[in-house]
């Protein structure tokens, strides 16, 4: 259980929290938001004690193991899954003390908490996490130094995940994620067996993997049970009560306040008023709520070409004359609304490329509109931002002939108002850096619009916002996102990236996101018919699958009774007196363990056949 008590944190002069209290129970998944500012990533290091507190305390287990993900993990030759390994280091320290332990009682010790905390499949579960995070068989055992930081950070991701630390604390962990692994994160939390604490924007995220949300506002944390789209509904009806309270009480103060006014001066109705400043004074004032300060884009509006404004013919597309993308026939109009979809390496950023002008094709023919304009914004542009210069000086070099007024009001336009207009990008919130980078890719109005990941950074009230402008911008809109709430509202037509191939999907997101749950992200067209309904099956083929579930049993069984005696055979610690032997009953007992897999997996195969056929 997690205690927060009545806790005050301040910066620079700047009350973040203020006599804060919240008790988290064991085990309960909480989504942690608020505005930007607020104090959410402070809490966070509030919990880890990398702050010192002003007042009240954070209590939590003695023994408690707190874990996050690393800002980075070092880009040196180790492989990925050693990486992951490691950062279980409990593990790690028990398989190196092992290497070189000679007292058989220390070493029967270490083998059974090797045993307690299933170090044998840690190999398996590590390799697991990769590949849910987007990483292929042969990337696991590549060194880290082969990929880039936010590849890294994925690995630093997945350290965390396999270490399962009592309470895991998350901050924005789509952010480096694409669609897939975003879906595989989700599940994988909301099975995670211990406290998580999540920092997000990504709504499908708290919806999905949270059982409450905690609200930071007014320096002080509420907790609300459900997802986020409950405590949205909550929110507005305790705000919609709070507002009626204050507009009430606004007109009962005038009330007395009139009467007060109209016969203080009176001796016969004194007495009167003299009660009625007493009441005044008694009331507790209550406060309308603040209305959140309104979140815009403005995309400039393009000139309505004649369709298609880009068209593909037989493209191929690729590097060092490699194709990674084949026979692309493509079509885009003015009014299209367009979702990449694909697992990652497919080719999305490859075709985002391509249609932006920005890589050459290598056979066929792109047919684009004389006057048709691009706009491109990708995350990696958010990273070449000028940090030494304001928004104001971006806008000035895009822009030299433009009066510095209408300068700031396009500034105000995506949101950036005075006060960010001249303060140096390198101390902007990513949000902010953000919102700088789609104005900088949007100037020109284009008629075609491809964001990789534009959400990245951006608060949930700035991506109902891009959401509206998406909506209502007259131009043609292709998106690759994680953020399956942006996609759902704004793509009206999907095409699947796959196999070299980009083709329209004709299911919604709901069947795709489902696909890739289940691990099978076939086209449509490429799937097999559903077979027929299955007959009812006999007396005979009844009794022959209780049968083998009986068999699956007794399997089951057998080897639980060996592990267990293998168990206590490792615990001995004679045994580890010839450690040729003690290699040997490691490997049997390893065995013995994959075939348990294998035999419950069997036996719960035949209970679902046996339930099937009604038996």
């Amino acid at each position: 259980m997690l205690k927060i008590r009545d806790i005050t944190y301040s910066v620079e002069g700047r009350t973040l929290i203020e006599g804060a209290s919240v008790t988290i129970p064991t085990g309960h998944k909480v989504g942690i938001v608020g505005r930007n500012g607020a104090g959410k990533t402070t809490l966070f290091r509030i919990i880890r004690s990398e702050l010192t507190l002003e007042g009240g305390a954070i209590e939590v287990p003695s023994r408690a193991r707190i874990g996050g993900v690393a800002q980075e993990v070092p880009g040196n030759e180790v492989s990925l899954l050693d990486t992951v390994l490691a950062a279980d280091t409990e593990r790690a320290a028990l398989m190196a003390e092992a290497e070189t332990a000679t007292d058989p009682h220390r070493i029967a010790e270490i083998q059974t908490r090797l045993a307690d905390i299933d170090a044998w499949s840690a190999e398996g579960r590590a390799s697991a996490i990769l590949r849910g995070l987007g990483f292929t068989e042969d990337e696991i055992a590549m060194p880290c130094s082969a990929f880039s930081g936010g590849w890294r950070m994925r690995v630093a991701l997945a350290g965390v995940l396999f270490s399962q630390p009592d309470f895991l604390l998350l901050d924005e962990p789509t952010n480096y994620l694409d669609l897939e692994g975003a879906l595989w994160l989700e599940t994988y939390l909301a099975r995670y067996p211990h406290t998580v604490l999540l920092i997000s924007h990504d709504r499908a995220l708290l919806n999905r993997a949270v059982g409450s949300i905690l609200h930071l506002e007014s320096k002080k944390l509420t907790l609300y049970t459900g997802g986020y789209d409950d405590f949205t509904r909550t929110r507005a009806a305790q705000r919609a009560v709070q507002a009626a309270a204050a507009k009430k009480q606004e007109a009962q103060r005038a009330h007395l306040q009139s009467f007060v006014d109209r016969f203080k001066a009176k001796a016969s109705k004194a007495k009167q008023a003299q009660s009625r400043v007493k009441m005044l004074e008694k009331m507790e004032t209550i406060t309308a709520p603040e209305d959140a300060a309104r979140v815009v884009f403005t995309f400039p509006e393009p000139e309505e070409l004649s369709p298609p404004i880009l068209r593909l013919e037989g493209v191929s597309v690729g590097y060092d004359g490699k194709a990674v993308l084949q026979r692309l026939d493509l079509r885009i109009d003015q009014d299209d609304r367009i979702a990449l979809l694909g697992r990652n390496g497919e080719g999305k950023s490859t075709l985002s490329k391509l249609l932006s002008d920005r890589l050459d094709p290598m056979g066929g023919e792109i047919t684009r509109h004389r006057k048709l304009r691009v706009g491109f914004f990708a995350q990696h542009q958010v990273d070449e931002l000028h940090l030494d210069e304001s928004p104001l000086q971006h806008l000035r070099r895009a822009l030299p002939g433009l009066e510095p007024t209408k300068l700031r009001a396009r500034l105000a336009g995506f949101g950036l108002g005075a006060d960010q207009a001249e303060t140096e990008v390198g101390r902007l919130s990513g949000g902010q850096k953000a919102r700088l980078s789609l104005l900088l890719a949007t100037l020109d109005a284009p008629h075609l619009l491809i964001l990789d990941e534009p959400t990245n950074h951006l608060d949930i009230e700035s991506r109902e916002a891009l959401v509206e402008a998406l909506t209502e911008y007259t131009g043609a809109v292709v998106l690759v996102s994680h953020d399956m709430h942006l996609l759902s509202l704004v793509a009206d037509r999907l095409w699947l990236v796959k196999d070299g191939r980009v083709s329209p999907y004709e299911d919604d997101l709901d069947a795709y996101r489902r696909l890739l749950l289940t691990g099978d992200d076939k086209p449509k067209e490429d799937r097999p018919k559903p077979a027929p309904k299955p007959r009812r099956a006999s007396r005979d083929e009844i009794l022959a699958l209780r049968a083998e579930v009986r068999k699956c049993e007794d399997r089951v069984e057998k080897l639980t009774d060996m592990s267990e005696k293998l168990q206590v055979k490792l615990a001995n610690p004679e045994l580890y007196e010839d450690k040729a032997a003690a290699v040997v009953w490691q490997k049997k007992y390893a065995e013995v363990s994959e075939a348990m897999a294998r035999a419950e997996a069997m036996w719960m195969d035949a209970l679902e056949k046996l339930e099937t056929a009604g038996g």
